[in-house]
């Protein structure tokens, strides 16, 4: 017999939010993507003039493949960027360059939401791969204690998502003012470079509204047929 888990409601914003978020991002990078920056200049010669300029001379800039798969590796201290950024001279390429520069700039100093959040890096892993299976299996035997134990892992995964948010935050501030500054966008320019991080970050702010949507659900669920352990 058909059984509809009434908990699964709870869940439709926050997963409408991450659609229109994605959607968001795409059309804003698209946009912008086809909008080269008076400089001239590409996004990976942005990315290492930030770099240099701030002492970060031993960081490399590598293409890797991929669409918006861009990042800074703080373990191994490489900034990445994707095929469709790398070679790139767009106002919307430049933007995300500068952010992952930003990212770098925050490893230097040892930005504290950073460190953090690479330390929650293995129990995030963790929680994220193992929990579900306590979970499932502590509703199947009835053992809340195992259930609850599930969640606890859980959480730890949604706590990596809520400091995410500041970080790429901060990158962002980092990387508008240093375009602006050091003159790789002009002002006007800036505006679109801002629109392009702001939806970008719009999805890390998505994915923490649904990360805490499921964490309610999942201590309802405990709750509801986790039994106990008397």
């Amino acid at each position: 017999m058909f059984y509809f888990d009434p908990t699964y409601l709870l869940l439709i914003p926050g997963i409408l939010l991450a659609l229109w978020a994605q959607s968001k991002v795409q059309i804003t990078f698209n946009k912008y993507s086809r909008v080269p920056a008076n400089s001239g200049a590409s996004a990976a010669t942005v990315a290492r003039s930030i770099l240099d300029y701030n002492g970060l001379s031993d960081v490399p800039v590598e293409m890797v493949r991929g669409h918006l798969t861009d990042h800074y590796d703080p373990s191994a201290k490489v900034l990445r960027l994707s095929e469709s950024v790398y070679n790139s001279s767009s106002i919307a390429a430049i933007g995300v360059a500068a952010h992952e520069a930003g990212h770098a700039i925050q490893h230097q100093v040892d930005y504290v939401p950073l460190k953090v959040r690479s330390m929650l890096v293995p129990v995030a892993q963790l929680g994220s791969n193992a929990s579900w299976f306590l979970i499932l299996l502590g509703i199947i035997m009835a053992n809340q204690t195992m259930a609850q134990f599930g969640v606890i892992l859980f959480s730890a995964a949604v706590l990596f998502q809520l400091v995410t948010l500041p970080v790429e935050y901060n990158a962002s501030s980092r990387a508008l003012v240093v375009l602006e500054g050091g003159g790789y966008l002009a002002r006007d320019e800036v505006g679109g470079a801002k629109k392009v991080l702001n939806a970008a970050a719009l999805t890390y702010l998505a994915a923490a509204i649904v990360g805490i949507l499921q964490l309610v659900r999942l201590l309802i669920l405990t709750r509801m047929y986790g039994g106990n352990d008397d």
